[in-house]
């Protein structure tokens, strides 16, 4: 949207203007929600001026982990956060099913054209002008003159503005424990070419569907697992900035982290070869790395469970003693990066604007969730409440918590500030079902519970 008088505003909108900083998942998602709604968006992204440790490239919404946004299943909550945001006119689940490559049981996506995707529908929207600057301030004199402020520039923003931010927080906090910034570690796994791995060795197919040919799997006997272990133990380590304290995120431990807990806990984790028997011989191996596709030509492969913190010449030397990657060629290796939160239930507000300075909304991964789709969804929530606040002046009732959406959003606002930790969508943020019932009908209760409430509140949220 290029600016065609001094308010900036589009002919037929709201004549509301929003600055959203970020042009992540989040960033991305509150902006389409926003302009759908009539109000003109001013979305700052500082790439590809200014890069952060993890991002490659100058598209919006680029994907620096994974390419998995996880299971489709609406017995698991991520399966039924998907379905409530599809419902919600997510921009993210627009893109991710324009763009999905094979996964088995799991919705992945090819990270160039997903990103792509995004790129195109945001800078096509005649309510949304992307500014490629960055924000180093909350005070900066670029947010001047808008109704609201949106920060969601994602775990990785820049230390300029993370500071701005905390500074913010801090003079708020009056004897609230725990209201400054925190932070924990992400990590990165690396990414192999399918030309460079062993078919003579690895071989296809999906957990319990072995006609799949959405993984390769790379089989271990309990001598090579022993062998690895010990390699990847005894690996050099990247160490962590003497100034900070290494919090990992407990769905995201770096392997050799999870090595540490126990010889066999790679076994019951990223390696478990349950599932997986090898078509030469029928029979499981005793450990098995699997390998996600990253792209729909399958040229380009992703060590599922493999995010790491090891120094690029130890993660070559380790991961080519895996059977099958003698001679991988590594795309990409894995990486370390600080992940960026606030202590939400003690400095945001229920409609997630900052406590110490109203107008100023936090959006995404930077309020403590946790996962592409949790972000996704959250920066989605914020644009569509903050349009309805903008556009018809009232309050748009928050999803209800047996929903994935609502348990989410719960959890920012109900957990002990002592004891706050970024989350995952899970069964476990919802209130519990008060009946007794086997784990796998308990899962099925929660999503059928989860998908009837939260298409009444649709039909309550359309009634008004």
């Amino acid at each position: 949207m290029a600016d065609n008088n001094e308010s900036g505003t589009v002919a037929g909108g709201s004549g509301k203007r929003v600055a959203v900083i970020g042009g992540g998942l989040a960033g991305c998602e509150c902006a389409h929600a926003l302009a759908k709604a009539g109000v003109c968006v001013r979305l700052f992204e500082m790439r590809p001026h200014k890069s952060s440790p993890a991002h490659t490239g100058a598209d919006l919404a680029e994907l620096v982990c994974s390419n998995s946004l996880r299971s489709d299943e609406l017995t698991t909550a991520i399966g039924v956060l998907k379905l409530e945001m599809r419902e919600l006119d997510s921009l993210v689940m627009q893109a991710a099913d324009a763009t999905r490559i094979p996964a088995g049981k799991a919705l992945a996506v090819d990270r160039d054209r997903f990103a792509g995707f995004i790129t195109a529908k945001i800078e096509a929207d005649p309510n949304i002008e992307v500014v490629r600057q960055e924000i180093a301030s909350l005070d900066a004199p670029e947010l001047a003159g808008f109704d609201a402020v949106v920060v969601a520039a994602g775990p990785l923003a820049s230390d300029s503005l993370a500071a701005s931010l905390a500074t913010v927080i801090q003079s708020g906090a009056t004897e609230v424990e725990g209201a400054q910034r925190l932070y924990f570690y992400d990590a990165i796994a690396p990414i192999v070419s399918r030309d460079s791995v062993n078919l003579d060795i690895a071989f296809w197919g999906s957990r319990y569907r072995p006609e799949e040919d959405d993984y390769l799997n790379c089989p271990m006997t309990e001598e090579q697992y022993d062998a690895f272990l010990a390699a990847l133990m005894a690996a050099e380590k990247v160490a962590p900035h003497g100034f900070e304290k290494e919090i990992h995120f407990e769905g995201c431990l770096p392997v050799e982290e999870m090595a540490e807990r126990g010889r066999l806990t790679l076994c019951f984790g990223p390696l478990k070869p349950v599932g997986l028997p090898n078509p030469r011989t029928g029979e499981e191996a005793f450990a098995v790395v699997q390998l996600r596709a990253e792209n729909a030509d399958k040229t380009a492969f992703n060590m599922v469970g493999f995010q790491t913190k090891l120094k690029y010449p130890e993660q070559q030397r380790v991961f080519r003693m895996i059977p099958g990657l003698e001679n991988a060629e590594f795309l990409r290796l894995g990486s370390i990066h600080r992940n960026t939160y606030v202590d939400a239930p003690s400095v945001l507000a229920p409609d997630l604007s900052l406590k110490a300075r109203p107008g100023v909304y936090l959006a995404g991964q930077i309020t403590g969730v946790e996962g592409y789709l949790e972000s996704a969804a959250c920066g989605l929530w914020v644009g569509v409440s903050l349009a309805a606040r903008l556009t018809a002046g009232g309050e748009l009732p928050q999803p209800p918590v047996t929903s994935a959406l609502g348990a989410l959003l719960g959890h920012l606002r109900a957990t002990p500030p002592k004891r706050f930790q970024p989350s995952n969508a899970h069964f476990g943020l919802m209130p519990e079902l008060n009946r007794r019932a086997g784990k796998k009908v308990r899962k099925e209760l929660y999503g059928q519970r989860a998908r009837a409430d939260f298409a009444a509140w649709l039909a309550e949220r359309a009634g008004k």
